[in-house]
């Protein structure tokens, strides 16, 4: 098993979204696309704890792990969009209590 080389493109966000090398957005395109991406994520996660879930409740699940592990990083994820959002409301408003 050998190791990748370190490449000049920015790392992934966990979203599926990579910055191009060399690129400098600043419109704050890149800040939304990986803030949907990451809301996508979080959709795609808890669609599939709850289909674990309905598994479970049905009784065809095989695997209470692979639900629980679901059902976990479903709510890890959620927690971390929600603290995103709560951060920015904080810092927008802080934004704005400085221009007043």
């Amino acid at each position: 098993m050998s190791i990748a080389p370190v490449t000049a493109v920015a790392p992934t966000l966990g979203t599926g979204y990579v910055e191009p090398a060399g690129a400098a957005l600043t419109d704050g395109s890149a800040f939304a696309t990986a803030l949907s991406g990451a809301v996508d994520n979080v959709q795609s996660l808890q669609g599939t704890s709850n289909d674990l879930a309905l598994k479970a409740v049905t009784g065809d699940l095989t695997d209470i792990h692979a639900a629980t592990l679901a059902s976990t990083r479903a709510a890890v994820a959620m927690e971390l969009i929600s603290t995103v959002r709560n951060r920015g409301v904080e810092a927008f408003n802080e934004i704005m209590r400085m221009q007043g």
